[in-house]
């Protein structure tokens, strides 16, 4: 069924006429719409919205229900609904704005002013705020139109006055920045950038641009640009949002007496912080914010609809529905099919809303293998909740409220753009950062600098090593270096020049991996010759019990959850690592797995390195396989040795299914009845005997890795041939984003923090990094929260105390942990869903990421403070990380900004800890090189016969004295010279270098004769490299072309002979010699990039 079809069936012609007449008779009518449940309040007022053209402003009780019916009505219209926010970043009254929110704002604002036939959607926070009033925003606004003749001066005054920020890249609103004849202006009337060109001072073209990428996307006739309307100098005069809207307007409210107390909680809040901030004038709060009265007062002058569950106003138009919400069938499917039929035999038209194609694949599967003969229309989009009509006879329900699975709203938010701005920001070379040099080691970066070679320019990267030799490397030449990335805050040993002791490390780090690597794949080789239980097809259980995840699957965990079952249905016994992030999915997969092996009458072990952790995965298996026939235990120190004895009984006869622990489990007196699965978490965690004995087991029974350690990407393409890799890098879709903020150190927010958390019934960490003062911050604590049960738990404890505490919290025992970092790794407690981390500003961004994976672990929404003494007095680099975490919140996006640290341990875990050493030592983006190096010499001397003797060189340099570079005048900014330099780099293609030269005219203007040069040299080097050529040299009118090594099997090729057969017909221009045991061609008379380039086609 198609969803305009089904959205018809919701059409009330008799009710739309009665409104309509009403809106005709006067503008001020009050209805009521009683009985509306769940999502069918937003397909009845999208009919209603579709015959009225009128705006439409929608008032809900709070940010989250007016996200969700945002999205309803944005899927039911299938148009833009315009969402009003708040103004203020985060909970508290006295921080600061958030830009994003005020840029919503004010394109509100304006759109209300200049189109007709508007939907908005707010909550009352939002309408707390007053807004500038209409003639005041008219009297801020610039209005810029194609071919307007305007000063470049003119609106650089204006853009200064009205506090906008001068930058060299625009990523935010209230930013410009001028380059040339081009202007980028963000105003805060549209959510995406303009910019400007003009020629002369004539407005030639007007675009939007993304901040993202900096280039343009859509061409504009006219641009508003609209600064801060928020700043103190406009606060005068404002009026209320009810005012601003036109008096034709539809107000939509779910319930005036909640947002009635809103407001006067609201008002309290901010009085009170007016007061702490010594800013007492009561008048400036009232034209700040609206009072509750003057609130009932404008809806009464305007046409009101009531569709909650209470109502204010005396009504002239009232109509009753007959609903009820969507039952709870707890994952029931019996339940859910009796339903549905019953039903179906009194008449009713059943209705199921699914999420994907895959969701009514599993749906209908699970139906079939119970024999339910059922009747239900698919249809394939979503809601937020389901609902039966009586009156009209029909069943609503929803894929995801069924499975009981969290459904997650989207905004618009201009955060998602900036996070590759943010990302580039972290992984830019400054100068003074260290770099590492493939041939020369570690290093500080100094900058790019001008240089002359026969007076010609060109830009160079300026290396300082020890004793403050320097190095100049060519710009053609950046593949070869890059940022050193260690342990956070650890800086690493400078190399001198010429030293040998870089040479060194490099080999010793070669020979180490190419030694793991080789064992490993030896190893593999082994395993797959082997042979192992075959298991069978997934039974109708094994459908419902993946049917029932609470989550939908990520493309990452149906391929892993794929690959495991094709491993364990075929002979050769499975071994394979599933690698993913905290909260990524890895435990659903192994739970699945075990109940196949279930299935066909196996036992599995689970095996983890903690008792911590055996008692977490008894939990989460219990409750995952609580509904099927399965018998699950745990073996750990705290079981006494009666209960010990009793289940290692039950094992051995086989009464036991899954069975979980420590490395207890893998003791002598252990017996299993018939042992199929062996599911171990966090390998690299055991102690060398242990992981022996685990290879005895391993032999030839399926085996499953589980770890949270993040794999490097190269690692995982280099050890391909090495372990059979799942990875789970998609974070899970519908999992709330964790609200992160940063403040001040407030007595106030953590005691609010706190009791909301309690409130809710829920737990909460708080991280005090500092063992010396723990108990001072617990007292603090409890002074503020008397009712607050709380414990201490640090590393210096002895170890079974330490032990007894975590497992006291995990069962709920007590309110809050004061913690040192130690929570960081492997505590998963789905019912603490707040951390408070206290100087927050000291820590590294990895550790800051694994701390806040703690929390946000269930369908509950989840909050991490970020604690600092002083805004103003931390360091730039930790305001940095700090602002990084504030906005990658959703689950996995701040994986980017902490892999650096989590890399090093990947490496280290996967390739042994000596790997980590090496990294450490040599930067790990430089390990990356040197491993991929590594196992290519491998592959070459121990594991490939080679077979293609056309075999061209895998690099090739160049080195001229022509003028190749990107001049300052062009663009002055030094970062993103270098950033271009090295997008320059790594062009792959002539399409690429097309893609390439478009966007350098869009951003700065026409590209200058040295940037054409520079990207023709790029298509020489491409040549050059095809030819088998290693490096070239283009200076006095001659191009050298050095070869690969005399021994190379490429002089057997028909490369070779093709240069061979150009050097006889031009034997006056070129000539062949040898240096250094080195084969050079020498060209003569070439005195551009495009004559080399003419010339080396002439080879091919």
């Amino acid at each position: 069924m198609k969803k305009s079809d089904f959205i018809d069936l919701f059409k009330e012609d008799h009710i739309t006429l009665k409104i309509q007449e009403h809106f005709s008779k006067r503008n001020n009518s009050k209805i009521h719409f009683k009985g509306l449940v769940g999502s069918q309040k937003s397909l009845f007022s999208c009919n209603i919205i579709k015959n009225t053209k009128r705006n439409h402003l929608f008032i809900l009780e709070d940010k989250e229900k007016a996200a969700y019916f945002l999205n309803d009505l944005e899927t039911l219209l299938e148009k833009e609904v315009l969402f009003f926010p708040e103004s203020y970043k985060g909970s508290s009254p006295i921080q600061d704005f958030d830009n994003s929110n005020l840029l919503l704002r004010t394109e509100v604002l304006n759109k209300i002013k200049t189109l007709n036939s508007q939907i908005i959607v707010t909550y009352t926070d939002a309408i707390f705020e007053k807004v500038i009033s209409h003639e005041n925003l008219n009297e801020n606004n610039f209005k810029i139109n194609i071919g307007d003749e305007i000063s470049i001066d003119i609106l650089n005054n204006f853009l200064q006055d009205n506090n906008f920020e001068n930058v060299d890249f625009v990523i935010e609103a209230g930013q410009y920045s001028i380059r040339g004849g081009i202007i980028d202006i963000f105003s805060y009337s549209n959510i995406e950038p303009y910019r400007i060109e003009f020629f002369d001072e004539k407005v030639e073209t007007i675009r939007t641009f993304n901040t993202n990428t900096q280039l343009s996307q859509e061409l504009k006739n006219n641009a508003t640009i609209t600064p801060n309307i928020q700043n103190q100098s406009s606060k005068k005069n404002q009026i209320s949002f009810l005012n601003y809207i036109d008096n034709n307007a539809i107000i939509w409210i779910d319930d005036i007496y909640q947002s009635k107390k809103t407001i006067d909680n609201l008002s309290k809040k901010f009085k009170q912080a007016y007061e702490v901030n010594n800013e007492n004038n009561t008048n400036d709060f009232s034209n700040l914010h609206i009072k509750s009265n003057n609130f009932i007062q404008d809806l009464k002058k305007l046409t009101v609809i009531e569709f909650g569950n209470f109502f204010h106003f005396q009504p002239n138009y009232s109509y009753k529905f007959k609903s009820n919400p969507q039952p709870t069938f707890n994952k029931q499917f019996d339940l859910l099919g009796n339903n549905l039929k019953t039903a179906q035999r009194e008449g009713y038209k059943n209705y199921i809303l699914f999420s994907s194609n895959q969701q009514i694949l599993r749906f209908e599967k699970i139906f079939s293998d119970n024999n339910q003969n059922l009747k239900f229309k698919p249809i394939l989009f979503n809601l937020k909740n389901g609902f039966v009509d009586h009156l009209k006879k029909l069943v609503c329900y929803t894929d995801h409220e069924i499975f009981e699975r969290y459904y997650k709203y989207r905004l618009k938010t201009k955060f998602k753009n900036n996070q590759a701005i943010t990302l580039r920001q972290l992984t830019n070379l400054s100068p003074g950062d260290f770099v590492t040099h493939i041939d020369h080691g570690i290093g500080k970066f100094g900058g790019l600098h001008k240089i002359e070679i026969n007076n010609k320019k060109q830009e160079a990267i300026k290396l300082l090593y020890k004793d403050n030799d320097t190095l100049f490397i060519s710009i053609h030449s950046l593949h070869k270096i890059s940022k050193y990335n260690g342990k956070d805050g650890t800086n690493p040993k400078i190399n001198k020049l010429g030293s040998g002791q870089w040479q060194k490390t490099k080999n010793k780090a070669k020979e180490s991996v190419k030694k793991v690597a080789y064992d490993l794949i030896k190893l593999y080789a082994i395993r797959k010759s082997q042979k192992g239980f075959k298991y069978s097809k997934d039974s109708f259980l094994q459908h419902e019990l993946e049917a029932s995840f609470i989550y939908v699957d990520t493309p990452d965990q149906v391929k892993a959850t794929k690959s495991v079952k094709q491993d364990m249905e075929s002979e050769t016994p499975m071994d394979r690592l599933i690698c993913g992030d905290v909260g990524f999915g890895k435990t659903e997969v192994a739970i699945r797995a075990a109940f196949k092996a279930v299935s066909d009458n196996k036992q599995v072990a689970v095996l983890v390195p903690t008792t911590i952790l055996a008692m977490q995965h008894a939990k989460s298996f219990k409750k995952r396989l609580n509904d099927f026939p399965c018998e699950i235990d745990y073996i750990n120190r705290f079981r006494n040795s009666k209960e010990q004895k009793e289940i290692l009984n039950n094992l051995s006869e086989g009464k036991i299914d899954i069975i979980i622990g420590t490395h207890r489990l893998i003791g002598k007196d252990v017996n299993f009845k018939d042992l199929g699965l062996l599911i171990i978490d966090e390998e690299q965690k055991f102690g060398v005997s242990v992981k022996d004995k685990i290879k005895t087991i391993k032999a030839n029974i399926d085996t499953l890795t589980l770890t949270a350690t993040p794999i490097p990407r190269t690692l995982q393409f280099s050890l391909m041939g090495a372990r059979d890799l799942s990875l789970i890098n998609t974070p899970p879709e519908n999992r709330y984003p964790i609200q992160t903020e940063v403040f001040k150190f407030n007595e106030t927010l953590i005691k609010e923090a706190i009791d909301y958390e309690m409130f809710r019934n829920g737990q909460i960490y708080f991280v005090h990094n500092r063992v010396d003062n723990i108990n001072e911050t617990k007292d603090l604590i409890q002074k503020l929260c008397p009712n607050a049960r709380i414990k201490i738990a640090h590393g210096q404890m002895d170890g079974k105390k330490l032990e007894e505490i975590m497992l006291s919290f995990m069962d709920g025992n007590f309110d809050v942990l004061v913690s040192t970092s130690i929570i960081e790794n492997g505590l998963d407690i789905p019912n603490a869903n707040t951390i408070i981390i206290n100087n927050s500003n000291h820590f590294g961004l990895s550790d800051l990421h694994q701390m806040r994976g703690r929390v946000g672990r269930s369908n509950k929404k989840a909050f991490c403070f970020l604690l600092v003494n002083s805004l103003q007095l931390i360091t730039e680099d930790a305001k940095k990380r700090l602002n990084a975490l504030e906005q990658f919140s959703e689950l996995g996006s701040g994986l980017n900004i902490a892999m650096r640290d989590l890399d090093i341990r990947g490496a280290g875990d996967i390739l042994g800890a000596e790997q980590s050493g090496f990294i450490n030592n040599i930067g790990f983006e430089m390990y990356h090189k040197i491993l991929d190096e590594s196992i290519k010499e491998l592959k070459e001397e121990k594991l490939i016969k080679l077979e293609n003797k056309n075999l061209v060189s895998e690099y090739c340099q160049i080195d001229t004295d022509l003028e190749i570079l990107i001049p300052e005048e062009y663009i002055s900014n030094v970062s993103e010279r270098l950033t271009l330099y090295k997008e320059i780099n790594e062009l792959k293609s002539e399409q690429n270098i097309l893609e390439f030269k478009k966007k350098l005219n869009d951003r700065f203007g026409d590209l200058p004769k040295p940037v054409i040069e520079l990207v023709n040299s790029i298509r020489l080097r491409w040549l050059a490299k095809n030819i088998g050529f290693i490096k070239i040299i283009l200076k006095n009118e001659k191009l050298r072309c050095y070869f690969k090594n005399k021994n190379s099997s490429y002089f057997e090729g028909i490369m070779f002979t093709k240069v061979i057969n150009y050097l006889k017909q031009n034997h006056k221009k070129c000539s062949m010699k040898e240096k250094n045991e080195k084969l050079i061609l020498e060209i003569q008379n070439i005195k551009s990039v495009n004559s080399a380039i003419k010339t080396l086609n002439e080879i091919i």
